[in-house]
């Protein structure tokens, strides 16, 4: 970010912006350059316009001769004074270039007009969001070039196969914030979190606004992504499915997160890596608090160039007007007290071949078409489930962001963040449990692992830990 001169521009004060916006020239459009008009130039337009009122002023009261000499001393010293104030840090290292800010703005809110699509209802969630619903025709979906004209499909065939909830009387399902009040979404729309400046200008640039940091690999070691998961390989995988247990872990520093989600994978982790992901996660610089958030994420080459969260690029496909992505989920579990999850199952339709997405109990959110894809468009060879973070290492030793709840697998239920009902979509739309299942906790001191099977919760496992501390220095 510091080295984006757009970022280090709108930090800068607004002192300066005042003395000289207003002598800057505004475009008809986007598509025009910003002149450029220095202060001292519109100073002596102004002059040469207001010297022939001065001279009749100065004729009409007949003036003494001198006053000529002194008006001439006055323009000369007033031409020279505006071009000063435009750069009051003149003999330091910063230099106020207000033309650049106002085409990196331009920028900004291009790109906000392009993904906050006109609303027919707004809706205030108590945590500040602006939730807009949107007609289900014109999400930014449909901008996508391979998604231009089409129809948006009835519901698939769900898995077959074992979707119970287990344990109702302990666990409670849990939804979404903003709809708390009992707003919602007419139908015919879907609920989009509105994007704003202040989102976009926390990020690195706008051309990684809403993408994953890179490099990201399963195998983190080296990468700042530590990661406890559980991944099952060696076969084709058609989709999979989770309960997902819901914190609000410590993030200790804005460009860090912690989540947790389900991948689906194809591919290499190289630059054709494909994905499909979906959980919750906390992330100061996306969202600009510390909520847990119903998630997405897709790409089809590695996190480079292609995919992004949510609904910040086009390419998901929403068709539930109950459900906004993004948005901050309530009620979220609480250490040694009640506990909370979401639901989340992501397969593939085997007539249209489209990823369908999942939330809670039967509430299908919409789906990633086929043809985004490469790997994908056939099956996963991978799926994943578990924790990940970042780690910046920003002050010189390991972070204290929290993965899950911040304990460790050890601790158990209502202590530890668990995953629940883990299984795979097979060629024949069923629903399995996992077989040769891999545990990876790369940095086992920081985060951990520990899965186990019962009648109850069918493959589980508890996962997180503190991050830093005496072992994980």
């Amino acid at each position: 970010m510091a080295n984006d001169p757009f970022f280090e521009a709108h930090h800068r004060t607004r002192q300066q912006q005042h003395q000289c916006m207003m002598m800057i020239q505004q475009p008809n459009n986007d598509d025009d350059v910003v002149p450029e008009h220095t202060c001292a130039q519109q100073q002596q337009q102004e002059q040469q316009n207001q010297s022939p009122k001065l001279a009749a002023s100065s004729t009409s009261q007949n003036a003494t001769p001198v006053l000529p000499a002194f008006v001439a001393l006055l323009l000369l010293v007033t031409s020279i004074a505006p071009a000063a104030l435009c750069h009051p840090l003149q003999g330091s290292n910063h230099t106020f270039r207000p033309n650049h800010e106002l085409l990196k703005l331009r920028r900004v809110r291009a790109h906000l007009k392009k993904i906050n699509k006109p609303s027919v209802k707004t809706i205030q969630s108590p945590d500040g969001d602006l939730i807009d619903c949107v007609l289900s025709h014109q999400q930014h979906a449909f901008d996508h070039p391979k998604l231009r004209g089409h129809i948006v499909l009835d519901p698939p065939e769900r898995p077959k196969g074992n979707h119970t909830n287990g344990e109702a009387e302990r666990v409670i399902e849990s939804f979404q914030l903003w709809s708390d009040s009992g707003e919602a979404c007419p139908e015919g729309t879907v609920p989009i979190r509105r994007t704003t400046e202040e989102d976009i200008l926390r990020a690195s640039s706008i051309q990684r606004f809403g993408r994953k940091p890179r490099p990201v690999r399963r195998d983190s070691t080296g990468s700042g992504h530590e990661h406890a998961v559980v991944f099952v390989n060696g076969d084709q995988y058609y989709g999979a499915k989770a309960s997902i247990n819901v914190w609000a872990p410590r993030v200790t520093d804005e460009f860090e997160f912690s989540l947790s989600q389900m991948w689906v994978i194809a591919g290499s982790f190289g630059k054709d890596l494909n994905t499909i992901e979906a959980g919750w996660q906390v992330s100061p610089q996306l969202y600009g608090d510390n909520y847990p958030r119903f998630f997405t994420y897709w790409t089809t080459d590695a996190y480079q160039t292609t995919g992004c969260y949510n609904l910040l690029c086009s390419g998901f496909i929403q068709i539930n007007n109950r459900i906004a992505i993004g948005a901050a989920i309530s009620p979220r579990s609480a250490f040694n007290r009640r506990q909370f999850d979401i639901g989340l199952m992501i397969w593939k339709d085997p007539k249209h071949g489209h990823w369908w997405l999942e939330f809670g109990s039967g509430l299908l959110v919409g789906y990633w078409p086929a043809n985004m894809f490469s790997h994908l468009r056939n099956h996963a060879s991978m799926v994943q489930f578990g924790g990940e973070i970042v780690n910046t290492r920003s002050r010189g030793y390991h972070t204290d962001t929290q993965m899950g709840s911040g304990h460790f697998a050890e601790e158990g239920f209502r202590k530890s963040a668990y995953f629940r009902n883990l299984q795979v979509v097979d060629w024949d739309n069923s629903l399995l449990p996992l077989r040769n299942i891999h545990l990876l906790a790369d940095h086992s001191n920081c985060y951990n692992i520990w899965q186990g099977t019962n009648n109850v919760w069918g493959t589980y496992f508890y996962y997180g830990g503190p991050g830093r501390n005496v072992r994980c220095p």
